[in-house]
């Protein structure tokens, strides 16, 4: 269900005629939903800022093309998920990680999930288990991990998925299920890796 904007037809109008001071109160209004929108699909040690400024830049270019009904909200938050997105596939997709590059809490936390203890091991350690999915992902195709965190992560219906990315529901189905199959096919080269400490 669709929440009104807070952001109205008036400040819009007056952002057009040229009004810095709503200008900087509609960044203000919008930079918790950006970043948090940014940290939620760029790996960490990334230039969050950067990213954040370049979403408002286009926001602001692209006022014009505006026009509802959706809440101004959801609108930025497509710009936004866009622009990471663009951002992501011109990295290098990451090699997979050996349990070299794990901790010694990562280490156990999945040591306890193989024992089958792993609704335990999620209930327990949600952090840890976030940072583990998120270096898995990595792994995968930026399109791919976009699609994992909306849909299993951030539990978006397909639907849903297909408004934010502009795609067509095979097209959401067909990316879930390849990148399901990777994720599996990383964590075995992870377990092949080494043995996990007991």
């Amino acid at each position: 269900m669709e929440t009104s904007s807070k952001v109205t037809a008036e400040m819009l109008t007056a952002i057009h005629k040229g009004c810095q001071t709503t200008a900087r109160e509609l960044v203000e209004m919008l930079y918790p939903l950006v970043i948090a929108i940014v940290r939620r699909h760029l790996p960490r040690g990334e230039a969050e800022e950067d990213l954040c400024q370049e979403i408002f830049l286009k926001m602001f270019s692209r006022l014009g093309q505006y026009s509802g009904p959706r809440a101004f909200e959801h609108w930025v938050s497509k710009i936004a998920l866009n622009t990471t997105y663009d951002r992501l596939r011109h990295r290098e997709r990451r090699k997979v990680m050996s349990y070299a590059e794990l901790g010694t809490n990562e280490m156990h936390f999945l040591h306890r999930s193989e024992s089958g203890s792993t609704a335990r091991s999620i209930e327990g350690s949600p952090g840890l288990a976030r940072d583990l999915i998120n270096r898995l992902l990595a792994g995968l195709h930026p399109r791919e991990a976009m699609v994992i965190r909306l849909l299993d992560l951030d539990e978006k219906s397909v639907a849903e998925v297909c408004d934010i990315l502009d795609w067509k529901p095979s097209r959401v189905r067909v990316t879930a299920m390849r990148a399901r199959r990777n994720l599996e096919s990383l964590l075995t080269e992870l377990e092949k890796s080494t043995t996990l400490p007991r």
